[in-house]
């Protein structure tokens, strides 16, 4: 295993580029980095630029990785770039990315099957409740999608890896896996996200471990609030998630696997408004039913882990929702906040300390 982090929340990575980012994540004493998309690499899939960014890493001894997008086709007016780098066409647009992907190496590729709405309340904030089609024809639809290029993905030596994304649950992803090929369909383990959808994360982890190809390596604050729960990202450590756990079937499942570790973006370059609420509806009668495979001994893991976190909130462990915003943000009003770059570099070198922290304790290599 080697410690990286996602490419779309190391501060910095617009402003300075892939390249010079590159450099940056040995200034942090990290192994690598998984770029979202060829296309945040190269917008126009440059192979001269693809292979620079290949030989710099490699230089660097950094891990290099990267994904495709969204394949659910009914988010694609949200992803036009991928549209636009098939000249129209997105399978088109997404094979070429494959095939870009594969001539530098980069077979294992994320893809992910909606997009995650802050802006909008509860469920609503997330495709699996949207109301003009519903989550299993959307399911059914990425199915198809991945089954288009499933050939070429098959022929580039390539695996796309579905994210335990905010909408997705891990019995559905193991579902697309069935049905399209492990030969060329995996995992990418977000190890918070299953958060949201009720799902025990070390539940969640053992269910996919044998098919994690990439992972997403975050941490989060879940407590009771009106409406149901809270979600909040924190660094690794101060969060709810069992990583020691977690890592334990990740090492035995697959020991080559990067871990990449994905903190709360700098709000120097994603700006946000303060308040946040992100409401898990978990005790919402349509929200439970658009949950079929949660059951109860599930449910009640989820449950006795919360209260065992807010145990630890309520001893001062570790911030509650308000403590966390306020001294985080400025909450209430964004014009004070402070998570800015030095901010962002310090939770992810707490992150890495404690990931490497729990690796050694159990004996993990992390190269």
């Amino acid at each position: 295993m080697r410690l990286g982090i996602d490419g779309l929340k190391l501060p910095e990575v617009k402003k300075r580029g892939p390249l010079a980012s590159l450099d940056h994540v040995v200034e942090l004493g990290l192994d690598g980095v998984f770029f979202s998309t060829l296309l945040d690499m190269s917008p126009t899939l440059d192979a001269g630029e693809l292979r620079a960014i290949r030989d710099k890493a490699d230089s660097l001894g950094l891990y290099l990785e990267s994904g495709l997008g969204k394949i659910n086709p009914y988010c694609s007016a949200e992803s036009p770039e991928l549209r636009d780098i098939g000249n129209g066409d997105i399978i088109a647009g997404l094979t070429r990315m494959i095939e870009a992907g594969a001539a530098i190496g980069c077979q294992e590729l994320w893809v992910s099957p909606g997009n995650f709405k802050p802006a909008y309340p509860g469920r609503l904030a997330v495709d699996r409740f949207r109301t003009d089609v519903s989550w299993d024809d959307q399911l059914l639809a990425m199915e198809k999608v991945l089954r288009k290029l499933a050939p070429a993905a098959r022929a580039n030596g390539v695996h796309m890896n579905i994210e335990t994304h905010d909408e997705i649950t891990s019995f559905e992803i193991l579902r697309l896996i069935e049905a399209v090929g492990e030969d060329c369909v995996g995992v990418v383990l977000d190890t918070a996200n299953m958060l949201q959808r009720a799902e025990h994360p070390v539940w969640a982890a053992r269910r996919l471990a044998p098919w994690v190809r990439q992972t997403h390596i975050k941490d989060a604050y879940i407590g009771r609030a009106p409406g149901g729960l809270d979600f909040q990202p924190r660094p690794c450590g101060t969060g709810i998630v069992d990583f020691s756990a977690i890592l334990a079937l990740l090492a035995q499942a697959n020991p080559q696997v990067n871990l990449s570790l994905e903190i709360a973006q700098s709000s120097d370059d994603k700006p946000r408004k303060a308040n946040p609420r992100q409401c898990i509806q978990i005790n919402d009668p349509l929200w439970r039913a658009g949950h079929p495979d949660l059951t109860p001994e599930e449910l009640d893991a989820y449950m006795a882990m919360l209260d065992a976190y807010e145990l630890r909130v309520q001893a001062g462990e570790v911030a509650d929702w308000e403590g966390y915003e306020s001294a985080n943000y400025g909450y209430p009003t964004y014009q004070h906040q402070p998570y800015g770059y030095r901010q962002a570099v310090s939770a992810i070198r707490s992150s890495a300390d404690h990931i490497r922290s729990l690796c050694a304790e159990q004996g993990i290599i992390l190269n």
